[in-house]
């Protein structure tokens, strides 16, 4: 696993969701895992939303969030960790865009912009979709992806039954 050194602290945005079980439950304790860790910090935590199922649409609606963490991991290693907690936490993930019970994706890190095969920054589908630029724009509205500003791509998204569930940002810290 690659850190960064101490002084080195490196911003990233991630988007959390979920459909099966507790799906709530499971984003709150992968980002209060991520939150104890030495090399990583929880910053900010958006809004919790329930969103309509995107892709394949004959599932149940999903509960969704982005957080902004400060890490000395690096991008790979940071996408390695939240595979760890998916692991630990005993996802299942059915089909693609299918119900899961946690998915999260390492959305941005810092300004990079990188095309590899593991992980592609920024998350080559973020602009795309209103589930992760609604809580995005809670916590990081001017943040550039591409050249725009998240809450400027959330203007061109489809948000339609797009839902706030939790207004508080510690939902994740009460559950």
């Amino acid at each position: 696993m690659s850190i960064l050194p101490d002084t080195a602290l490196q911003s990233a945005t991630l988007g959390l969701g979920g459909n099966i079980g507790d799906p709530v439950k499971a984003m709150a304790a992968a980002l209060q895992r991520l939150d104890a860790r030495d090399d990583c910090r929880v910053a900010a935590v958006s809004r919790l939303y329930r969103t309509p199922p995107w892709g394949k649409t004959d599932q149940s609606f999903f509960f969704n969030a982005c957080a902004a963490v400060e890490t000395r991991l690096d991008p790979e290693a940071l996408l390695d960790v939240c595979l760890s907690i998916e692991r630990e936490m005993k996802r299942e993930r059915i089909e693609r865009w299918g119900p899961r019970t946690l998915d999260i994706d390492v959305l941005t890190y810092g300004d990079v912009a990188q095309d590899a095969p593991r992980l592609e920054l920024p998350h080559p589908r973020m602009t795309d979709r209103g589930f992760v630029l609604m809580p995005l724009t809670d916590i990081a509205p001017d943040l550039l992806v591409r050249g725009r500003t998240v809450s400027d791509w959330l203007g061109d998204a489809e948000v339609a039954g797009i839902e706030v569930a939790d207004e508080s940002r510690d939902w994740w810290l009460r559950v």
